[in-house]
């Protein structure tokens, strides 16, 4: 496998693109196992670095991102993943996408710029 920079975390982050339209879908990290796996299976794979663990995106929700493309930056420390994403979105919150914030000029949230596309209480139901 490639040589990658990880950080002293041993984690990358990793951003997730719509292979057809370009839309950025979410910034998630990977590890060195995830990454191999992610390969392995063309599905993303992670580092959650809230759970402190391994997770394949849609484990849990169905919503799935089958890879198309993996890119590396020009310092090897970040990667550009193409997704087809399956299902209504990639945000637990129930977007298509994380980036649905938008900023005013003072750094608040001034509006959000999508309708959610599913309801994350019904899909995440804890068991």
């Amino acid at each position: 496998m490639h040589e990658f920079k990880y950080d002293a975390n041993g984690l990358m982050p990793a951003i997730v693109q719509d292979y057809k339209t370009g839309e950025v879908l979410m910034l998630a990290y990977v590890n060195k196992d995830s990454l191999t796996k992610m390969l392995e299976v063309k599905k993303t794979c992670f580092f959650s670095r809230s759970r402190n663990k391994f997770w394949v995106k849609g484990e849990e929700s169905g919503h799935v991102q089958h890879v198309k493309e993996i890119l590396t930056d020009c310092d090897s420390d970040t990667l550009v993943i193409k997704v087809e994403q399956v299902g209504p979105g990639a945000c637990h919150l129930g977007y298509r996408t994380c980036f649905v914030h938008q900023l005013n000029d003072k750094g608040y949230v001034a509006k959000i710029t999508q309708a959610k596309t599913f309801d994350p209480e019904a899909t995440y139901k804890k068991k």
